[in-house]
């Protein structure tokens, strides 16, 4: 399980912080010089190249995503403009994509991180391009939540891109896109001006989601014992004809009935930041769904599991292999009392499962301690912080040059094989992912932000007021 350092402070991360942003910004200069004319998004690298990988087009705004944070982190206006003008030139068809599930991550990261950074006084608000900022988040918040599946007992999802019958734990972060939306005042609209409310939808996603792609241990089924409390599955499945919940499935883990470590990452940073977004919401709006205190719990229910799960399933510092029920796992022996080995001749770890955790582990805590939970909110907050402080550092800063990546170690798809085995190797290992550089870039901002006399980071800053 990790070791959680509880001496470290964001305060002592600044030099590590520093040093990455220095390692990053010709990273993003070198992919952005050699990527500029080419089709497609980049993915992960293949021997340290940046490469497409048709499946959805899902990673393009963690690509200008993260010109914008190092823009932020270093105010180096060559950034802003990689940023800027990418959201500009490429990003429209992803804010009207029905296709996919992925508005959050895609559109949040570009015309959101573009909206904040102008209520927080770093890039002049001007007017007109505050609106256009605004409108393409309304935008891609309804469509959205346009890919909806009702279920009975006014419950329902935003289906994944698998189809009407798939609730992907990815979602759960992406919700994002509906949170900006309902803040700017927008809603979904039906035929015969029939409106849906993204709150609602929202709210209705992530109960659905907790219910069924989070074990509590409670004996649900013969999987969800006691010491599985937190464990997650990829992929829910539901009858359409009737509604009813059929089993679970996965797409990139080992299999349904184990937990692929990214899922478990994006359920608990997913549930982390909305509870921040929830806290500054008025009550009077969550009073028809029953009130603010019991989405408040609802939410912490799943957050607090896969947080304990991870910690108890995760190497000791921090970084977990990409599956904890990976087949080949029993042969690295008592794995999860040493640092994790992406070197090993069995089974590879996901450096970018650690960097989206981090950040759910920071913002669970800080929200705990906000509230008087000074043992929980202590050992959730040091735990995002000794993950961060591994990330930040090699093995898993990449420090080569000629490197397009940033965050070593990633994981894209090992069921299918997608990842790049490194000759002389026998599992992936050495290459990097959009996702995951992306989240190490947002994980460092972040932890700047928690340093006092800092504005601290939240994806709706500045969003109709807050």
């Amino acid at each position: 399980m990790i070791q959680i350092d509880s001496s470290l402070t964001p305060a002592s991360l600044a030099p590590a912080i520093e040093n990455l942003f220095a390692v990053s910004a010709p990273k993003i200069r070198a992919l952005q010089t050699r990527w500029a004319d080419k089709s497609g998004t980049p993915v992960f690298t293949v021997a340290g190249e940046y490469t497409a990988r048709g499946w959805t087009e899902w990673t393009q705004g963690f690509q200008y995503g993260s010109a914008i944070l190092q823009f932020e982190a270093t105010r180096d206006e060559e950034f802003l403009a990689i940023g800027r003008q990418g959201t500009l030139e490429k990003m429209a068809s992803h804010l009207t994509h029905i296709g996919v599930h992925d508005h959050g991550f895609n559109n949040v990261s570009t015309y959101g991180n573009l909206l904040r950074l102008q209520a927080l006084g770093i890039i002049p608000a001007h007017e007109w391009e505050k609106n256009f900022y605004e409108l393409a988040l309304k935008t891609t918040g309804a469509i959205q939540a346009a890919r909806w599946t009702p279920l009975p007992q006014n419950l329902g999802y935003i289906y994944s891109f698998n189809g009407p019958h798939s609730l992907f734990s990815d979602t759960v972060r992406s919700l994002r896109a509906l949170a900006v939306s309902h803040l700017l005042g927008h809603r979904l609209m039906h035929e015969g001006d029939k409106p849906a409310s993204l709150l609602e939808r929202l709210l209705q996603h992530a109960e659905t989601t907790a219910r069924y792609n989070v074990y509590y241990g409670t004996g649900r089924d013969f999987y969800d014992q006691p010491n599985t409390r937190g464990r997650t599955v990829h992929e829910s499945i539901f009858n359409l004809n009737d509604g009813n919940y059929r089993c679970p499935s996965t797409q990139q883990g080992y299999s349904p009935f184990s937990t692929w470590t990214r899922g478990l990452s994006w359920i608990l940073t997913g549930y982390a930041e909305e509870l921040e977004w929830l806290d500054v919401l008025d009550e009077s709006g969550l009073e028809p769904f029953g009130g603010k205190n019991r989405w408040l719990d609802r939410f912490l229910e799943p957050a607090i599991a896969t947080a304990d799960f991870f910690i108890e399933h995760t190497p000791t510092d921090g970084i977990p292999y990409w599956d904890t029920g990976a087949p080949q796992l029993h042969r690295l022996g008592n794995y999860l009392d040493r640092p994790a080995e992406p070197d090993n001749a069995w089974e590879p770890v996901d450096s970018s499962a650690a960097a989206i955790a981090a950040q759910g582990y920071l913002r669970l805590g800080k929200f705990l301690l906000s509230r008087g939970d000074k043992n929980r909110g202590d050992i959730y907050f040091s735990a995002g912080l000794t993950i961060a402080r591994t990330l930040f550092a090699e093995p898993y800063l990449s420090l080569d040059a000629g490197h397009e990546g940033l965050l070593l170690h990633s994981i894209y798809h090992q069921p299918n094989g997608w990842d790049y085995v490194p000759p002389g190797k026998k599992i992936a290992q050495g290459e990097s992912s959009q996702w995951g550089d992306y989240h190490l870039r947002e994980l460092a901002i972040l932890i700047r932000s928690l340093t006092p006399g800092s504005i601290y980071h939240r994806f709706f800053n500045g969003v109709a007021g807050h």
